[in-house]
Formats: structure tokens, C-alpha cells, sequence
């Protein structure tokens, strides 16, 4: 999937800036940003739901408007919420979709995949939010899609249905699906998505291979069990600490094992317990915050 250019506009309003990007075949994409960015209209457009103010879109080789016919087929699409009859059975809408697209995919296998097979007979509406979202992949995937959009596909899912929703994103990549997964939740991308796409204000401030956009820390973040002296624990540690949260510091130290040695020894004899201690490379929250220089 390529992305050249691509403006949308609402009115007078630019939601989206000149935006160009690929995501490659056999890879989760994922495109981050707050609300607001232009992650679901970059999707829309994608899918051939929105027309672009100008740039171009290609989605398999094709134009998802001009060539709509051809691509619907072959691909799956996860609305961010609704588009399902409120009375509608999960089995028979499974079913449904799967009927339409005709490609051998079985319908109680789908739902089995999904962690439903205990609400086949519950109608949409008696469903959690969290059931809802996996309804939704499942219609997504009645095509057995070469291609895939997911708009929020975690979005008030507990954490038993995080993880089935992961397995299957990451089957799809891995037997050649092209994966477009718009989401505010950098844990769940970065977990799951080969690259990623950084939105901020309707443009891309970054993109590349998460492992690319994320740097090795070059300072040390920690929490403990209780309040220390800020100004003492600075003045053994030779550096500036700063408060990042409730009971979470950050010493301006790279994450070298005598820095390590040094904090906790000043810890330790201060009678206070180290809760969480991180080093390595930074988040892709962090990496957000950096590049795009606000909050994810």
C-alpha cells in the first residue's frame, strides 16, 4: 500500500497534510497519534470511503475508489464502532458476511477464533464493548483479506481479548496480509506493528521500522516505595532527577551498571525500595513524545 501526498479536508478544515507513507505486505503498519491527528480519515481513504482534496492512494495496485469493485473483495475492514444491526445474532451475522464474500471461510471457526464461541446466540446489543470490538474483526476477516484496516481494534477490549486480537494481527502479517492499524494505544503498537507511522496535527512527523524510531535511553527512569529526598538523591548522584509521576524519577545518568549500582546503593541505605527500574531502549511512547514533540 502506497500513500503520496494525501491531503483530506472537511470544508474549510485540513484534517490531513500532505501525507505519504507505505505499509508493505506481510507487516502491521500502525498508524499513532492523539485524537485528532487524521489517523481514521488517512484510513478512510485508504478504504475508498472518503475521496482525497488531493494526492494519491494505492491499495493492492489499486485505486480504492476508481477501482472499488475489484478491491472490496480482497479486503477487511474494522470500523472504529457500529455498523452492525443491534438485534443481530454473532453467529448469523458471522455468517452473513461470510456468505457474501464467498471465500470458504468458516463462519463457527471464525467465531471460535475470536473468543465467542459462548456468544454465538447473543444479539450485538447484549454484548460488551469488548465483545462488540471482536465482532467486528471477525466481519473484518469473513473475507479471508489479502489486505486489512483496523480503526481502535483494541478500543475497550480487557486484557484476555487484547491478546486474541494480537495473535491474529500478527497471523495475518505473517502469512502475507497487509495490516493498517490506526490507534492511541503505543503499548498495544508496540506489541504488535513492524513499523509504525507518527501523526501529529494532520501530518507525519516519522515513520519507519519501530525498532528504527526508538533510541537507546540515554537517561535513568525508576519508581520507588516511598517519597526520597529529591535534593539529596541528586547530590549523590551528581545529576538532576525529576519527578514523573507519583513515586517515578528520572535521573539525567546514561543506564551504565555502575549509574544502576550507584542508585540503588543510595536506596538501599536510605531504607526506600526500588519498585520499577527502566533501561534499554525507550518506549514507543517515549520515541512519540520525542519526535513529535507532545503527548501520544
Amino acid at each position: 500500500m502506497v500513500v503520496e501526498q494525501l491531503t483530506v479536508r472537511y470544508g474549510a478544515s485540513t484534517a490531513v497534510d500532505g501525507v505519504s507513507f507505505t505499509a508493505p505486505a506481510g507487516a502491521v503498519t500502525a498508524i499513532l497519534g492523539p485524537n485528532g491527528a487524521g489517523k481514521t480519515s488517512t484510513i478512510e481513504v485508504c478504504e475508498g470511503f472518503r475521496p482525497a482534496a488531493r494526492g494519491r492512494v494505492t491499495v493492492l495496485g489499486l485505486d480504492p475508489v476508481r477501482d472499488r469493485t475489484l478491491l472490496a473483495p480482497r479486503m477487511g475492514v474494522m470500523l472504529q464502532g457500529g455498523g452492525v444491526w443491534p438485534a443481530v445474532r454473532v453467529a448469523d451475522v458471522v455468517t452473513h458476511f461470510c456468505s457474501l464474500y464467498g471465500r470458504g471461510v468458516r463462519a463457527d471457526d471464525l467465531v471460535e477464533r475470536l473468543g465467542l464461541g459462548h456468544r454465538a446466540r447473543a444479539s450485538w446489543r447484549s454484548l460488551s464493548g469488548g465483545e462488540q470490538q471482536r465482532v467486528s474483526l471477525a466481519l473484518a476477516l469473513a473475507a479471508d483479506p489479502e489486505v486489512v484496516f483496523l480503526d481502535e481494534p483494541t478500543s475497550g477490549i480487557d486484557i484476555e481479548g487484547r491478546d486474541v486480537v494480537a495473535r491474529i494481527v500478527r497471523e495475518l502479517a505473517d502469512r502475507g496480509t497487509t495490516v493498517l492499524m490506526a490507534t492511541h494505544e503505543m503499548a498495544e503498537a508496540e506489541r504488535t506493528a513492524d513499523h509504525a507511522v507518527l501523526f501529529r496535527g494532520g501530518r507525519v512527523v516519522a515513520a519507519g521500522p519501530v525498532a528504527a524510531l526508538r533510541e537507546p535511553r540515554d537517561t535513568l527512569r525508576f519508581a520507588t516505595d516511598a517519597v526520597p529526598d529529591i535534593a539529596a538523591l541528586a547530590e549523590a548522584l551528581g545529576c538532576a532527577v525529576t519527578p514523573r509521576g507519583e513515586r517515578r524519577y528520572e535521573a539525567a545518568l546514561a543506564p551504565t551498571a555502575a549509574h544502576i549500582a550507584l542508585l540503588t546503593g543510595w536506596l538501599a541505605d536510605n531504607g526506600i525500595g526500588l519498585a520499577s527500574l527502566e533501561t534499554g531502549q525507550e518506549s514507543l511512547e517515549d520515541a512519540y513524545r520525542r519526535l513529535a514533540g507532545g503527548t501520544a
